[in-house]
């Protein structure tokens, strides 16, 4: 492995552009890419670092340093000492973990689990960027990103997204749900709907930084996995480890941002004063706490932060910290099976929120509700929660986004929908441009 650090300093253009630049240069030569961006938001126990992994082949003959299976994933990283591995884990894994199933259909297609050990990868820090490659000369890698032509603007979209099921449809479903509650079946659901456009030509890249521009997150990504992309603004944190420290950090809690100073302290004020709002994270916590009880040493777990308040360019949201301690012979795998799919986008009981999602929803979720996210070398790895977030299939051209909301008892059906279309806001704005 070659190795070479470049101070920002000596960069010939400003980091930014740079850094643009560096993802065009992954995106048009390899066929894998994965991209991790921070967008520098302060965040309780810090935001994805900023990293870029990419691959020239994803299946190919050489299938050394590739996942698509629990054990071959805790294969890949026993086997791994010096680089970090990149991938994703889709919402459907939940079938492979419970005895549940999916028969929804899937028009973005991509893989369940699929994970990489990258030939090159890039780790942007504090005033150094850093490449290594087993393949490539960092030096010529890094003259090959100079070189990469630099979009200063990038073409504006016109593409109208229509919903799966019709608004009269979800309001119904949502009254259904909350028969189910009344019922004793569940507490709190977590239901989505989709939008998608079909013959969608748009280049992912440009899409990206746009949404990106529009909705920076502490969470956003980029994956690229052959004609299957990934574009995400995610606000939301599924698990972390930090030696053996694990950290949750589930959003449940949702209100706009106001047009003036004023306006938005009282929308923070009504969120936080909120009960239905608590409720629904209250609830969340809990399932949350239960999941890490069953990997965590005993009387570790606890409530860091309760109803944390963040601000995002479109809302605020209701975030809190839940942490416990994890011995050193518990491996990754138990990790993740033991809180796979996230109490935010499931419910309580997970597994009757689980049925009922796949009974009222119409189409398979796939990445979406999923999580993205990296294994460092030293066995540290962060994942998000794959929501705010487009799906693309450049092959048949099928563009999609899901938004849901947590419905409980206490649920107003035209509220919620009209909650899935803030949280829609960025995309619908970046794909609607005139």
């Amino acid at each position: 492995m070659r190795q070479l650090t470049l101070s920002y300093q000596d960069l010939p253009v400003p980091i930014a552009q740079w850094k643009q630049q560096a993802l065009a240069w992954a995106h048009h030569g390899h066929e894998v890419v994965a991209y991790y961006e921070p967008n520098q938001i302060p965040f309780r126990q810090g935001a994805f670092q900023n990293l870029l992994g990419l691959r020239k082949n994803a299946a190919g003959l050489i299938q050394e340093g590739i996942a698509r299976s629990f054990n071959e994933l805790q294969q890949l990283i026993d086997q791994s000492l010096q680089t970090p591995i990149f991938g994703y884990l889709t919402y459907d894994l939940k079938n492979q973990i419970e005895e549940l199933q999916s028969q929804h259909p899937d028009h973005i297609g991509f893989p369940e689990l699929y994970f990489f050990q990258p030939d090159t990868w890039l780790e942007w820090t504090e005033g150094e960027v850093q490449i290594c490659s087993f393949t490539e000369d960092p030096t010529q890698i890094a003259a090959s990103i100079h070189n990469t032509p630099f979009l200063a603007s990038f073409p504006e979209n016109s593409l109208k997204t229509k919903p799966r099921i019709l608004k009269e449809d979800y309001l119904q479903t949502v009254e259904k749900l909350r028969t189910h509650i009344l019922e004793g079946d569940v507490y709190e659901v977590n239901y989505c709907q989709e939008f998608f456009t079909e013959k969608a030509n748009i280049d992912p890249l440009a899409v990206f930084w746009q949404l990106n521009a529009a909705s920076p997150t502490p969470f956003a990504g980029f994956l690229k996995l052959e004609q299957r992309y990934l574009l995400c603004a995610s606000p939301e944190r599924f698990l972390k480890k930090e030696g053996d420290l694990l950290i949750s950090q589930p959003i449940k809690g949702t209100i706009k941002r106001g047009a003036t100073s004023e306006q938005d302290q009282a929308n923070k004020q009504a969120l936080a004063s909120s009960e239905k709002e608590q409720a629904e994270n209250m609830m969340i916590v809990d399932l949350v706490r239960n999941d890490l009880n069953r990997i965590a040493q005993t009387g570790t777990v606890k409530v860091e932060e309760f109803f944390g308040l963040y601000p995002f360019q479109y809302v605020w949201q209701m975030i809190s910290t839940i942490v416990g301690k994890v011995g050193a012979s518990v491996s990754a795998m138990e990790i993740l099976k033991a809180t796979f799919p996230m109490g935010s986008m499931t419910g309580a009981p997970k597994i009757k929120a689980l049925e009922l999602i796949e009974e009222y929803e119409q189409t398979k979720r796939g990445l979406y509700s999923g999580s993205f996210g990296y294994f460092l070398p030293n066995g540290d790895f962060d994942f998000n929660v794959v929501i705010r977030s487009l799906q693309y299939n450049a092959q048949n051209l099928y563009l999609s986004f899901e938004v849901g909301s947590a419905i409980t008892y206490d649920s107003d059906p035209e509220q919620e929908y009209q909650e899935c279309l803030l949280k829609a806001a960025a995309i619908t704005r970046v794909l609607e441009q005139k």
